[in-house]
């Protein structure tokens, strides 16, 4: 209806970021009418653009818009898009006089690392997500309305700090629930199951996914891909993965979503290497690491390294070891040295290996990164083994295999099982599927109950009806053999 009174240039610039703003958001909702990502990415940085000599702020929150889209439509979009997206974005904060606002220095931080500057706007993003963690609701909602979470925890990973991951993902979720924020907890929910996948705490994240997948089926949107697919993967069991990659792999196709892609090769290449299957994993790595998908490239870079060596592609293995150096190398993080450590030793010679080894278990054991810690123990294990050092590979692969089982990693906990039995170990095989194991949900409706509240109550918190609430918690007493509430309170919910 505005449009049949005349508009302001201004104005006119407004309806043009509106519009892009709605096709953007169609898409990522699932709307199979919805243009490819790459279109309203495209236009997200005229209406920038165009704002710039209009409304100097409403344009840097544009251009921080328009990274986003351009970081999601990644291997589909355009050739050089985000490139350019970046240095407009740049050359827009660059005339802001001294950077007060969030907004602005992420966006200054974001726009740097995307331009390659990794060592120089490490101090920007490490300041600005400290800033996010500090502040008040309003404040955090604001600035998360905007590019949210893409540009964040994209943010947060190119740090390499597991400290700064975990806690912006904690405290976004507490934002976020604290304001009733329907539009933004499932995606908060989301983020913070990440960090809790890199923690091994694999049950914990199932709940967080399991309650954001309430949330957007309750507010009618589509459900959330990216972290489930990375749980999946993890958990090692090719029945429910496979087929979420597979998808994946075609919805993001069909959608113009290259960063889907990008995660979906990477999850195939953790899947296949704790498999052992090392020639599907390096086929799934590289092609991943064919575009840099910030926040999860350097992760494509491990499982193309570890891949690359046990297949012999020792070409591909030293492209990924310089690329994963610049990168976790230049983050000056125990989690960043100690990864990169770790896969420099599967490179070297015999000496040399030994200590990369340790010094990559010495510095991820103080971090909370558990899954690349684990990776480590099993990747020394395996190479102490070869090395005939049995009594240094038993205690290792004791460590790894152990690690692996509590966390529910069975792909890999099962190949440090193999190396174990190879040694002469006798160790029981686990069984592959899930037996009577509690649902991600049955799992979280039983917590809430233990903490007290009624049926009436989780329903509401989970936007399911009382009814499901009491036939969920009837499974639940079937599978954990108990008959009442309070039994529940004495249950350990850490696995």
């Amino acid at each position: 209806m505005a449009e049949l009174s005349p508009l302001s240039d201004l104005q006119r610039a407004q309806v043009a970021r509106l519009r892009a703003q709605m096709d953007f958001a169609r898409n990522r909702g699932g709307d199979t009418g919805a243009p490819p990502l790459t279109e309203p990415a495209s236009r997200l940085l005229d209406s920038a653009t165009r704002l710039e000599t209009l409304d100097n702020d409403l344009a840097r929150e544009t251009y921080l818009e328009a990274l986003a889209a351009t970081m999601y439509a990644g291997r589909l979009g355009d050739p050089g898009a985000l490139a350019t997206a970046a240095e407009a974005a740049r050359a827009a904060v660059v005339r802001v006089p001294q950077l007060h606002q969030p907004m602005d220095m992420l966006l200054s931080g974001i726009s740097h690392r995307i331009a390659g500057d990794v060592d120089g706007n490490r101090d920007d993003l490490r300041a600005t997500l400290e800033l996010i963690c500090t502040g008040t609701n309003s404040q955090v909602l604001r600035w998360m309305s905007l590019a949210f979470p893409i540009i964040q925890e994209t943010a947060a990973a190119e740090l390499w700090d597991d400290e700064i991951y975990r806690q912006l993902a904690t405290d976004i979720v507490q934002h976020a629930r604290e304001a009733g924020a329907l539009a933004i907890i499932p995606r908060a929910l989301a983020y913070r199951a990440r960090a809790h996948v890199l923690a091994g705490e694999f049950a914990t994240a199932a709940t967080l996914i399991e309650e954001a997948a309430s949330i957007t089926s309750a507010t009618g949107h589509a459900p959330l891909k990216y972290d489930a697919l990375l749980l999946a993967a993890w958990r090692g069991i090719p029945d429910d993965a496979v087929g979420l990659i597979e998808a994946a792999t075609t919805e993001g196709t069909t959608r113009g979503e290259g960063r889907l892609l990008g995660l979906a090769g990477y999850a195939a290449g953790v899947l296949y290497n704790g498999l052992g299957r090392y020639e599907e994993a390096f086929a799934a790595a590289r092609q991943a690491c064919e575009h840099e998908d910030l926040g999860f490239y350097g992760w494509c870079l491990i499982e193309l390294v570890e891949a690359a060596a046990r297949t012999g592609e020792q070409e591909a293995a030293a492209f990924a070891i310089s690329q994963l150096d610049q990168r976790a190398g230049a983050s000056e993080t125990d989690w960043g040295l100690g990864v990169l450590a770790s896969m420099r030793a599967m490179l070297s010679d015999d000496r040399l290996a030994d200590n990369l080894f340790s010094e990559g278990i010495e510095r991820l054991q103080r971090t909370t990164i558990v899954v690349h810690l684990a990776r480590a123990h099993l990747g020394y294990g395996e190479w102490l083994r070869r090395a005939n050092r049995r009594l240094d590979a038993r205690r290792h692969l004791t460590e790894a295999h152990a690690m692996f089982t509590r966390m529910g990693a069975k792909a890999f906990a099962e190949r440090a099982r193999r190396e174990l039995v190879a040694i002469g170990e006798k160790v029981r095989k686990q069984p592959v599927g899930s037996g009577d194991e509690l649902t991600a949900q049955e799992a979280q409706i039983a917590r809430l109950a233990a903490e007290g509240l009624t049926n009436q109550e989780i329903g509401a918190h989970l936007f399911i009806s009382t009814h499901t609430v009491e036939w969920h918690l009837r499974k639940v007493f079937v599978k954990l053999d108990i008959t009442s509430r309070r039994q529940l309170r004495t249950v350990s919910w850490a696995s």
